[in-house]
């Protein structure tokens, strides 16, 4: 009775050394400080705080075509990164697991045994079969502020899954994507092809009759070849992009079933609709705000390390060693002790540690905010390529109309010996290259949505 209120009497001494509010700082959990500026997305991107983001979406509402589902399910299943995560995330709850028990005491069972002699007389037999304990008292918050530091890289360690899956989702949608362009490309150069052979065997009767030259049959076969090779690097296109599709499956190379660019319509307009806030759902800036969390439980830990650590040991067990003499049978063996250790100097050491921990506080103070303003930069980067394309698509879309008319137009008079072959040339690839530009313009909204989607931190859920 009387050790146990000495080991009271000591824990008490122990804290009365600190004040009431030093000791709730030292215990204090970790709050944000940075700051952001209010115009994050731009000062030309008005936001409202009470409509829908579309980075609220889960990925599977945000891609309704089901074969890209399908793959991006694949990927999610298999991809080597994502698994890699998940690893990493069993041990951090491992790791956390273990911080949490500090709190309790540590138990160890150590016999040991010995036989000695002297001078040739009889051997003596000792042995000891202690139970020992030591329990560290966290008076000062270091064993939990470990523990709140593990619980920070747990949530880095699922934040980083977060980020890997949103960055396979946007990989394969962006590989898909590119696949739809390419097949809508190769679409676009058969049909030409269809068309241009058929105005090179006009070009010929024309000048078998003697209405033509010999030169323009020559530059209309070197066009009509041209948009052969173009559809043979089109397809090995085509393959290099289903073969990165494969590799993001891990899966082995094979033919990648989609749907068509045409089934794609872009939205007439588009709004955030959320305020800076939602930047949260960016697994890039929760990670720098853990990493922030993690350097403020660092400098608790240092502080914690200027005050007193309280130890307290006990041993119970069962010996024949009674200090100098052997004794059979062996006896109950008890022991308690306390302890308090209180650093004097320790060569500064203490000092500079608080002194660099609070110094990386401040550094990812400044870099989370940065990280932030990067954030909002891709959002209005990404808002404006969908925006330009909607405004282009109109454009487009009646530049092909216009063009179509001509060549025919322009067709029909070679027919009647009324227009000259390079009339024909370029009324062909004018009208070729705006189909192209009229695909690729989808193509870049499409991706720009997508990339909207990521910015705002879609794709984690």
């Amino acid at each position: 009775m009387k050790k146990s209120f000495n080991i009271i009497i000591l824990c008490v001494a122990a804290l009365s050394l600190v004040g009431c509010d030093t000791l709730k700082s030292l215990h204090s959990e970790y709050k944000s400080q940075a700051t952001v500026p209010a115009d994050v997305f731009g000062e030309n991107v008005a936001l409202t705080g009470d409509s829908t983001s579309i980075a609220q979406l889960s990925w599977r509402e945000f891609f309704t075509d089901p074969l890209l589902q399908g793959l991006i399910d694949t990927a999610l299943v298999r991809n080597t990164d994502i698994n890699s995560a998940r690893i990493a995330i069993q041990q951090s709850e491992a790791a956390l697991s273990a911080a949490k028990q500090a709190f309790f005491p540590s138990v160890f069972f150590s016999p040991s045994a010995a036989i000695s002699s002297f001078g040739g007389s009889a051997a003596a037999k000792t042995y000891n079969l202690p139970l020992q304990v030591n329990w560290d008292i966290d008076a000062f918050g270091s064993i939990k502020s470990n523990k709140r530091k593990s619980e920070v890289l747990l949530m880095q360690a699922q934040t980083a899954e977060q980020a890997v899956k949103a960055n396979i989702v946007s990989a394969v949608a962006q590989q898909y994507c590119t696949l739809l362009l390419l097949d809508q490309q190769l679409e676009i150069l058969m049909a030409t092809d269809s068309l241009w052979n058929i105005s090179l065997e006009t070009q010929k009767i024309l000048w078998e009759n003697g209405k033509s030259y010999s030169t323009a049959v020559n530059q209309m076969e070197a066009s009509y070849l041209n948009v052969k090779t173009s559809i043979v690097d089109t397809r090995r296109n085509i393959r290099q992009v289903e073969n990165a599709i494969c590799s993001l499956l891990a899966i082995t190379p094979r033919h990648i079933e989609r749907s068509h660019l045409g089934s794609y319509s872009l939205p007439r307009s588009l709004e955030t609709g959320v305020p800076a806030m939602l930047l949260q759902y960016r697994p890039d800036v929760k990670m720098a705000d853990y990493a922030l969390a993690e350097a403020f439980y660092d400098t608790q830990a240092a502080r914690a390390s200027f005050y007193p650590s309280i130890s307290l040991q006990g041993l119970a067990g069962w010996t024949n060693d009674a200090g100098g003499a052997v004794v059979n049978p062996g006896k109950i063996l008890l022991n308690a002790m306390a302890s308090l250790t209180q650093p004097i100097y320790a060569q500064g050491k203490l000092r500079a540690n608080l002194k660099i921990s609070q110094l990386a506080q401040e550094d990812l103070t400044n870099k989370y905010v940065q990280t932030v303003i990067n954030a909002g930069n891709e959002v209005n980067e990404a808002l404006a390529d969908c925006q330009a394309a909607i405004e282009k698509h109109d454009y487009y879309h009646r530049q092909v109309e216009v063009l179509k008319e001509a060549y025919r137009g322009t067709h029909e008079l070679m027919d009647n010996g009324k227009a000259i072959y390079l009339e024909v040339l370029t009324a062909q690839e004018t009208l070729l290259n705006a189909q192209l530009n009229e695909a690729v313009n989808m193509y870049n909204g499409a991706m720009g949505v997508i990339a909207l989607y990521i910015a705002l931190g879609g794709a984690t859920r």
